[in-house]
């Protein structure tokens, strides 16, 4: 979540959930979604960082034009958090793309199909260029897959406990996730990240296995058993919208 502002706190009940709606934001077209939230007491504004857009969460009993109301009176917020929001990165032949830290150029090389590969700063990608986009995703979902999972057994080996299985999404509010059932799920963004940094992300979902919380615990394991822990933090905290600039 890149952002949000709340209302002030009203009666709860049932209404429908509205329609979505597009502002206008000065010379702009937002969404604007609705979500209904049972648990809700105030209306919460919030810019969808994968989508670009709006997402309003409801109380019950909050109406369509209540909404609105809370937006029209919310539009420098707005207009400021937009502001903020990087543009997309451009996916194109020649292109600059970061990979594992650094930044690359694409190559988008045509010709017959072949294996994606990564050689002194570029990124060669063959085949039908209008597939290529879609290639170079599968090509770095399986890197992440495989530098996440070595990275999850070394720390898993480390901490004396075990995963059941590792999934990679595109995850937005987190880079990684652990799960009662022993799931590991990660971002496959962080092979945009440096080394250090994944290997950390790794350490702390693994550390998670052990301690299901953030107490001190659950810190004095992360940081005994990956001492750039804090540095990982403060590159994703620096570098974390510009990683999701890319596709």
């Amino acid at each position: 979540m890149i952002g949000f502002l709340r209302a002030a706190p009203r009666l709860s009940g049932t209404l429908p959930t509205p329609e979505s709606q597009v502002l206008n934001i000065d010379g702009r077209d937002v969404p604007l979604r609705f979500r209904r939230n049972a648990k809700a007491r105030r209306l919460v504004l919030r810019l969808d960082g994968k989508t670009g857009g709006l997402v309003m969460t409801l109380p019950k009993r909050s109406s369509l034009a209540e909404a609105l109301r809370f937006v029209e009176a919310s539009k420098p917020w707005i207009t400021r958090t937009l502001a903020k929001q990087a543009a997309p990165a451009t996916i194109g032949n020649g292109a600059e793309f970061l990979y594992r830290g650094k930044q690359h150029v694409l190559y988008f090389a045509g010709g017959r199909r072949g294996l994606v590969g990564v050689a002194e700063g570029i990124i060669h990608v063959p085949g039908d260029a209008a597939h290529a986009p879609r290639r170079l995703l599968d090509f770095l979902k399986k890197q992440a897959l495989a530098e996440l999972t070595s990275a999850s057994r070394k720390y898993a080996q480390a901490m004396e406990t075990r995963f059941t299985k590792i999934s990679i999404r595109d995850q937005r509010s987190r880079w990684g996730s652990c799960s009662a059932n022993g799931t590991l799920s990660y971002s496959w963004r962080l092979i945009l990240a440096p080394d250090f940094v994944l290997d950390y992300v790794a350490a702390h979902e693994v550390a998670h296995l052990r301690e299901m919380n953030h107490g001190p615990r659950f810190w004095r394991l992360v940081l005994t058993h990956c001492p750039q822990a804090r540095a990982a933090k403060q590159w994703l905290k620096t570098n974390g919208r510009e990683v999701h600039r890319y596709l």
